[in-house]
C-alpha cells in the first residue's frame, strides 16, 4: 500500500516563526513514518518557501534555511498542466495527498493560507478559513462568544488610529472602564506575543505601545486573579475534547519565554478542578469550537476566578503549539492518545473533511 505523502509546512513570517520551526520539529520527529512520506516545506521570515530535506534538528535551530533545495519547485495552485505537487529538478514529481501547516500566528493561523490550500484542493489539518481568520483576531472571536453566552471577563478595544489623536481621552476611557491591573493584546497575534500586564498608566501606555508593534488593533481585558485552565478539541463535526489542565505560572502570567524556551511554569494535568466544573469547561470548550466553525483541532483556554470560582472563557487557538512542553498534545496524551496517534488522527481528520 502506497504510504500517503504529507507536506510539513513550516515557519512563516510571523513574530511566531522559530516557535512554529520547533513545533514542526517536534512533528517530524514522532509522526509515522511507516505510514507517511514526509516532505517538509520551510517559509522564510521574509516569505521564500523552500523545500528541504534534511533533519529535524535543523528545523529546529533555524539551519534548515541555509540547506534549502533551492531547485526543487513548489506547487500548490492549479494552472493548465501544471501539477499541484512537489517538481524536483530530476524530472520527479511527488503528489501532495495532505498539508500539515504548522504555522503559527499572522500568515499561518489567521485564514490567509487556508484559503490557498482551499485553492489547492489539497485536504490540510486543521480549521478553515473562516474559524481561522475567527479565532485569530481576540476583538472578533470575543464577540461571537457573547453571541452564543460563553461568561468572559470585561474588555474593551483601541486602534492605533484612535490612539494616535487621542492618546489621553483613550487612555482615560480606558481606566473608567477597567480597573488595574489590565492585560493588553494585539487582536491578532498568539503564544503571548505582544502582550503584557499592568498595573498604572504609565505601564498602559507603554504596554500599548508594545502591543501595536504587532497590529493596528488592541484588546484590554481586565485582570483577575484567576486559575489558568485549557482544554485541547478534536473533530470536525463530530467533536471531542480532552480533560482540563491548569498552567502555574512561574512569573505573573504564561508568557512567550515560558510557554517555548525555559519552560518553567507548572503544568497539571488533569486540573485540580471538581467534576462538575471538569465537565463544564469541556463542553464549553467544543461550543467555542463549533461557534466558529472549528474543524481538526483547537485549544480553548480559560480563567477560572479564585474568589468566587467563576469560569471565564479566555481565547481560542486554531493551531496551537506542538512542541514537547506544549500543553495541546500534554493534554491528550493525558487523555489516552499519544502523540504519534494524535498526528495520526488530525491527517484523518483533515481527509475525511474533503470526502
Amino acid at each position: 500500500m502506497r504510504k500517503l505523502s504529507v507536506a510539513l509546512i513550516f515557519g512563516g513570517k510571523s513574530g511566531e516563526h522559530d516557535v512554529s520551526r520547533i513545533s514542526a520539529s517536534s512533528i517530524f520527529k514522532n509522526i509515522n513514518k511507516e505510514k507517511y512520506d514526509i516532505h517538509t516545506i520551510g517559509i522564510t521570515k521574509d516569505g521564500k518557501w523552500m523545500y528541504y530535506s534534511g533533519s529535524a534538528e535543523n528545523i529546529e535551530n533555524g539551519k534548515w534555511e541555509g540547506l534549502a533545495d533551492k531547485t526543487v519547485k513548489i506547487n500548490l495552485i492549479p494552472n493548465g498542466n501544471s501539477k499541484v505537487g512537489i517538481e524536483f529538478n530530476d524530472g520527479g514529481f511527488k503528489q501532495i495527498d495532505v498539508l500539515f501547516p504548522v504555522l503559527h500566528g499572522p500568515y499561518g493561523e489567521d485564514g490567509k493560507i487556508q484559503g490557498l490550500f482551499d485553492i489547492s484542493n489539497i485536504p490540510y489539518v486543521g480549521c478553515g478559513v473562516l474559524a481561522s481568520s475567527v479565532g485569530m483576531d481576540k476583538l472578533i472571536c470575543k464577540k461571537v462568544f457573547t453571541q452564543i453566552g460563553l461568561p468572559q471577563v470585561n474588555y474593551t478595544y483601541t486602534t492605533k488610529w484612535e490612539f494616535d489623536i487621542s492618546k489621553n481621552d483613550e487612555l482615560d476611557r480606558i481606566e473608567q472602564t477597567l480597573n488595574y491591573p489590565i492585560f493588553v493584546k494585539p487582536a491578532n497575534m498568539g503564544s503571548s506575543v505582544g502582550i503584557s500586564k499592568v498595573s498604572n498608566r504609565n505601564e498602559l501606555l507603554i504596554g500599548i505601545n508594545e502591543a501595536l508593534k504587532y497590529d493596528r488593533r488592541i484588546v484590554l481585558e481586565q485582570g483577575i486573579d484567576a486559575r489558568e485552565i485549557e482544554v485541547a478539541v478534536l473533530g470536525n463535526d463530530e467533536v471531542k475534547s480532552s480533560i482540563a489542565g491548569e498552567i502555574i505560572p512561574a512569573k505573573d502570567f504564561y508568557d512567550y519565554e515560558d510557554k517555548y524556551i525555559n519552560g518553567v511554569s507548572k503544568l497539571e494535568i488533569p486540573a485540580n478542578i471538581n467534576a462538575e466544573t471538569m465537565i463544564k469547561i469541556r463542553q464549553m470548550a467544543i461550543d467555542a469550537f463549533k461557534a466558529i466553525d472549528g474543524k481538526g483541532l483547537s485549544r480553548v483556554d480559560f480563567f477560572i476566578d479564585k474568589k468566587d470560582g467563576e469560569i471565564y472563557i479566555n481565547e481560542i487557538n486554531t493551531l496551537p503549539g506542538f512542541t514537547n512542553i506544549s500543553m495541546y498534545p500534554k493534554l491528550w496524551d493525558a487523555t489516552g492518545i499519544q502523540y504519534t496517534d494524535l498526528i495520526d488522527n488530525l491527517i484523518k481528520l483533515a481527509i475525511e473533511d474533503r470526502q
